[in-house]
């Protein structure tokens, strides 16, 4: 599994926080994004320490044709056009806000969505996992 976003500096590495999280280690999570920032958005580590979860040593990766090839399912939240197709693996797009700049009351509400379809999608790719 890969979430891939435009900075993987937010919504990306919120995504694969609240999946390791939730996955017991079971699923293999990657994030990565088409131009990545240079650090993690810190309202977005303060979003998820709210939760438990500690994203706070991640760090921005540029996405590959090989990352997206290692995965069964990459998830794009607003990268467009600019993610790689590879043959075989399955794309879904989540329209997602981009956290980028804002407070923490609307990063908490994109966390929340973002936690929402990571659930979902535990739920429905994993159904033992979920709970």
């Amino acid at each position: 599994m890969i979430f891939v976003c435009v900075h993987n500096a937010g919504r990306s590495q919120m995504a694969a926080g609240l999946l390791r999280a939730s996955g017991g280690g079971l699923i293999h999570v990657m994030s990565a994004g088409t131009a990545p920032g240079e650090r993690v958005n810190p309202v977005a580590v303060q979003a998820m320490r709210e939760l438990g979860i500690d994203i706070s040593d991640a760090s921005p990766s540029p996405l590959t044709t090989d990352d997206v090839a290692a995965a069964d399912v990459c998830i794009t939240m607003g990268c467009g056009d600019t993610c790689p197709l590879v043959p075989g693996t399955e794309y879904r797009d989540w329209p997602v806000d981009d956290p980028s700049g804002q407070p923490i009351e609307v990063v908490r509400r994109v966390r929340d969505d973002i936690a929402e379809r990571v659930q979902a999608l535990v739920a429905e790719l994993a159904p033992d996992l979920a709970g």
